[in-house]
C-alpha cells in the first residue's frame, strides 16, 4: 500500500502544480480552482489513499460502481459528484450518497431527484450538463442539452424541493464547431454561465475540463475540473 501511496502522492503533486501554473498564467487565484478527482474504476482503497492526501471532491459516472464505493467511505469527508449520464431508475440508489449531480439534461430527471431527495431529506446540488455538440436545443452525444436548454431546466431546478442549482457542466465535444477546440468549448460554456448568473446568482459552479485539457479549462475560467488519470494512472480497458 505504501508503494500506491507514494504513486497517487507524486500524481496528484504533478496534477497540483498543473493546476497552479494554469492559474497563475491566466492571473487567476489556486483558491480559484477545485480538484475533482474521478475514481471510476479504481478501488476504495485509492478514494481512502486520496482522502489522506488531502483531497476533498470525488467523483463517479456510474451507480452500480460509485454506491457500494461511497458506502465504504461513508466515513471520510468528502463530497461525491455524479458525474455520468444518469437513468431515472437509478436516482435513488444515487440520492443515497452523492452531494452534487452534474449531468442534469431533462426535465424527468429532475422531478425524480427530486422525489428521492424529499425522501431522504438530502439537498442535492446540480449541475446542467450542457452539450456544445448539440445546436442550440439539440442533445449530445454523451447526454447534455443544447445551450438553448439551460434556462428551462435551470428554473425546474430552482423550483424543485430538496434541489440546489449549482452551475453548468460541460464535456469537451468530439463533434461540430467545438472539435478540437476545448478552450473555445469551455469559453463558451463561462459566457453561458455568465448569463444563468444573470437569473441565478449562487449558481456560480463551471465545472469543465479533465487530465488532457484542465489548463484550457482554467484559462476560459472554470471553477471546477475532473482529473481521472492524470491522478489514478491509465483505466483497465472494461468489458
Amino acid at each position: 500500500m505504501t508503494d500506491r501511496r507514494n504513486e497517487l502522492a507524486a500524481n496528484l503533486a504533478k496534477v497540483e502544480r498543473r493546476i497552479a501554473a494554469a492559474c497563475a498564467a491566466a492571473g487567476r487565484a489556486r483558491e480559484e480552482v477545485t480538484l475533482i478527482v474521478v475514481t471510476k474504476t479504481y478501488p476504495a482503497s485509492d478514494v481512502r489513499i486520496l482522502s489522506e492526501l488531502g483531497v476533498r471532491h470525488t467523483a463517479e459516472n456510474r451507480d452500480q460502481e460509485a454506491a457500494p464505493k461511497a458506502a465504504d467511505c461513508a466515513d471520510l469527508p468528502l463530497t461525491w459528484h455524479f458525474v455520468g449520464q444518469l437513468q431515472t431508475n437509478k436516482v435513488r440508489s444515487v440520492v443515497g450518497y452523492a452531494d452534487v449531480v452534474q449531468s442534469i439534461d431533462r426535465s424527468r430527471l429532475i422531478t425524480a431527484l427530486s422525489r428521492e431527495a424529499v425522501r431522504a431529506e438530502r439537498e442535492v446540488g446540480c449541475l446542467i450538463q450542457v452539450a456544445l455538440d448539440a445546436g442550440e436545443s439539440g442533445r449530445g452525444e454523451r447526454g447534455g442539452v443544447g445551450p438553448g436548454g439551460i434556462e428551462e431546466l435551470a428554473d425546474l431546478v430552482a423550483r424543485s424541493e430538496a434541489l440546489r442549482l449549482d452551475g453548468l457542466m460541460t464535456v469537451a465535444p468530439l463533434t461540430g464547431e467545438y472539435a478540437s477546440r476545448q478552450q473555445a468549448a469551455f469559453e463558451r460554456l463561462v459566457d453561458l454561465s455568465t448569463d444563468l448568473r444573470s437569473a441565478h446568482p449562487a449558481a456560480t459552479m463551471v465545472s469543465a475540463g479533465m487530465s488532457g485539457d484542465l489548463e484550457q479549462a482554467v484559462a476560459a475560467g472554470a471553477t471546477h475540473v475532473r482529473v481521472g488519470s492524470a491522478v489514478l494512472g491509465v483505466r483497465p480497458r472494461l468489458g
